[in-house]
């Protein structure tokens, strides 16, 4: 997959039309110069034109991320069909909601979304979208709060999964050999990587999160500290 982004005078600004093309590399040079043309005949200039040529399933976009990052309230987004934005669903659901919160308009040239959000069609559509973002997001939401009074339920309380104590101080104890590798000590002490960096230095030392578990300990705390996994 490649980029483009056509050169001169690059950049948005309050009110101006920046222009996003997405072709596949299967369907040729015809098919980018029939969007480029289109968007250009629409008054997108070729310095405000990104381009995405992508090829096989991957979802990378670096044109489109340049052109949404360079995209000011204001300005209008104008695009050949509306599926240039996504290509599936929920791809475009989350794009068309993020461009919608930024403020910008749309202009959709062919295709059943043809129009721009200054008509009462394209309007609807983008509210379509947006209340399917929001319903996205509250899925998520209740899912979430389904899962942790779940783990409740059965005596956990959510978050990282924990390691003893007791694993980190034998892990310390190891590290203090010279000889001894991390990845070994990990994997004798069952503690990852990223949480033996946490809470012991490479040389044996614990580090401050270790320390304040001991310190809880001694007071009667929690006897378990979080690991972050790998």
């Amino acid at each position: 997959m490649t980029a483009h982004r056509v050169p001169n005078n690059c950049g948005g600004g309050n009110g101006v039309l920046i222009g996003y093309a997405r072709v596949a590399k299967a369907d040729g040079l015809e098919a980018a110069k029939l969007q480029r043309d289109a968007l250009m005949s629409a008054g997108v200039k070729t310095g405000r034109l990104y381009e995405d040529s992508i090829s096989g399933v991957k979802d990378n976009r670096p044109g489109l991320d340049e052109c949404l990052r360079m995209l000011r309230p204001g300005d209008t987004l104008v695009l050949w069909k509306l599926d240039r934005l996504g290509r599936n669903l929920k791809q475009l659901v989350r794009t068309v909601d993020r461009i919608k919160r930024a403020g910008v308009n749309l202009r959709i040239l062919t295709g059943p979304a043809t129009g721009d959000t200054s008509d009462s069609r394209a309007r609807f559509i983008f509210e379509v979208f947006a209340a399917l973002a929001e319903l996205e997001r509250e899925i998520i939401h209740e899912r979430t709060r389904a899962g942790l009074v779940s783990a409740r339920a059965r005596g956990r309380n959510g978050g990282r999964p924990s390691v003893p104590l007791a694993s980190i101080l034998r892990a310390a104890d190891m590290l203090k050999n010279p000889d001894a590798s991390v990845r070994v000590v990990a994997k004798k002490t069952g503690i990852s990587r990223s949480s033996l960096y946490r809470y012991v230095a490479p040389d044996g030392e614990l580090r401050p999160a270790a320390k304040e578990m001991l310190n809880r300990r001694a007071t009667g705390g929690r006897r378990r500290v979080d690991n972050d996994g790998c």
